[in-house]
């Protein structure tokens, strides 16, 4: 992907009420979210966070307990509860997007922006470094990059898309910013 802010078809006319981030583990939605929110006034939170404190259990419990379609269809039930809420902005688990009813949600609510940080599978690896206990995806190396590839396209589906890698987390948020007023 160049290094130039993609903007997609299908933004609609509604004024905007919610921002939601998605992209790949590592692109920095958790980091880049809590500062948007605070630009803008609004409300952040981390749907991943949500499901954590809701449950009393960590991704990572959820996971080995009960399985990802599990927690798949806790986390599309979430982002549907959360997604109606006002002067939000709502960052995704990286593999929130899979699911084609949270895709369908999120690009035709009125009033709802989808954007996603892309980040290089490199540039998310090295940010990650560390974190494996947290971030079961992580586990599975094998299937990792195919994980990825299968995800960029279903990011795609994003209204606006800003290749993050080389982005401090405050120039990231001026990028958003700057898009949400195309």
């Amino acid at each position: 992907m160049n290094s130039e802010t993609q903007i997609g078809p299908g933004h609609d006319k509604a004024p905007l009420r919610r921002i939601v981030l998605t992209g790949f583990m590592g692109s920095g939605k958790s980091t880049v979210g809590p500062l948007l929110a605070e630009r803008l006034g609004w409300q952040f939170i981390d749907a991943d966070e949500w499901i954590e404190a809701k449950s009393g259990r960590s991704v990572a419990e959820i996971f080995a307990r009960h399985g990802e379609p599990f927690f798949r269809a806790l986390e599309e039930s979430t982002i549907a509860q959360l997604a109606g809420q006002e002067a939000l902005v709502l960052a995704l688990g990286g593999g929130a997007i899979e699911s084609e009813a949270t895709r369908a949600l999120l690009t035709t609510t009125p009033g709802t922006l989808l954007i996603h940080l892309h980040v290089e599978l490199v540039t998310a690896l090295a940010r990650c470094q560390g974190t494996e206990n947290a971030r079961p995806v992580l586990a599975d190396r094998a299937n990792l990059a195919s994980r990825y590839e299968r995800r960029l396209l279903l990011y795609r589906s994003a209204r606006i898309s800003i290749p993050v890698d080389a982005l401090t987390p405050e120039q990231a948020v001026e990028a958003v910013v700057r898009a949400t007023k195309r």
